[in-house]
């Protein structure tokens, strides 16, 4: 939709006009230009929730600011805990701001749609890349607000849990997550080291976050000699939590991912193939199960049935994208 054009401008009005819920990402105070910000587009429709989300958000100094997923992990704190501790910050895997914000967003028009079944009226929601991020912070933020110390980064070891990250074994590696005392005692008795649990060193949580410089390499020195599924099957046999670390083509060739339909095949008109491979729902709904039966769409390709709504022509619809003004 060309919103630059007076009758795009018009189109846009009259779907919110008729819409439940809108949702925006442009800057703050673009919208406004062209006559399709929240206080405008409220007065024809007071019903109207109204979902903004941007960068910095609508507020502060920087909320003139454009936001990206990376400049964002890095200014609200999140690559400074991510890293090897003598390495530099480094990003998530994937865009993690991005999608913790599009899921407060999701949260935000829930509340907002709950809102109006009493009030009547609907809302606008500013959601910010930042604030999600600094959100997420969680127990390593109120940490620091609590003690103002700044946390350092810690690879894949865990600040206050030991043994808890990534293990050597002689085929790669592997994941411990031993949570209590008990778990603790049970593993490195079947690992074949049962002094470690009734070493004083280690012998409670306290004391092994006090002493991981020491246990860590004894740990890792016995796991290195065992091939990781090894480990697992001891692990899974003494009820000790563990996992392996996987690759993107082990994590969806994996039974459990297949099981719980989070690999999907879709039929596609345009993928030269006749289908598409897409990430499943990971919300299992018991009335009201997620069943998909159709790929995301192309670009463009629901226009013209949703401007029909508006009671526009075949004729309509064909000089407005002749014109531009649709694609």
């Amino acid at each position: 939709m060309n919103i630059a054009d007076k009758r795009g401008q018009e189109l846009v009005q009259k779907l919110a006009a008729q819409s439940d819920i809108l949702v925006e990402n442009f800057k703050p105070g673009d919208l406004a230009r062209y006559g399709l910000d929240y206080p405008t587009l409220s007065q024809a429709n007071p019903r109207l929730i109204y979902c903004s989300i941007t960068g910095f958000g609508q507020t502060g100094p920087n909320a003139h600011r454009a936001g990206y997923d990376f400049l964002v992990q890095g200014e609200a704190g999140l690559m400074s805990l991510t890293g090897e501790a003598e390495g530099p910050p480094l990003k998530a895997g994937v865009g993690i701001a991005d999608l913790m914000c599009g899921m407060y967003a999701a949260v935000g028009i829930l509340a907002a749609v709950t809102a109006r079944a009493t009030t009547g009226r609907g809302q606008h929601i500013d959601v910010a890349l930042m604030d999600a991020q600094v959100a997420m912070l969680v127990n390593q933020g109120v940490g620091y607000l609590t003690d103002g110390v700044v946390p350092p980064r810690r690879g894949n070891d865990h600040p206050t849990i030991v043994p808890y990250g990534t293990f050597p074994a002689s085929d790669g590696s592997f994941i411990l997550a031993i949570g209590n005392d008990a778990q603790f005692a049970r593993f490195v008795t079947a690992a074949g080291a049962p002094g470690l649990a009734s070493d004083a060193r280690f012998a409670t949580n306290a004391a092994r976050v006090r002493n991981r410089e020491v246990l860590i390499p004894l740990l890792s020195a016995l796991t290195a000699g065992r091939p990781a599924a090894e480990w697992l099957a001891l692990c899974e046999a003494e009820g000790v939590p563990a996992g392996p670390v996987n690759d993107l083509a082990q994590v969806f060739a994996s039974p459990q991912v297949a099981a719980r339909g989070m690999r999907l095949r879709l039929p596609h008109p345009v993928s030269g193939t006749g289908h598409v491979d897409l990430i499943g729902n990971p919300l299992k709904l018991s009335d009201t199960p997620v069943v998909p039966t159709k790929p995301p769409p192309t670009l463009g390709e629901d226009t013209l049935r949703v401007l029909a709504t508006l009671g526009l022509g075949a004729d309509d619809l064909a000089a407005l994208k002749r014109d531009g003004i649709i694609g």
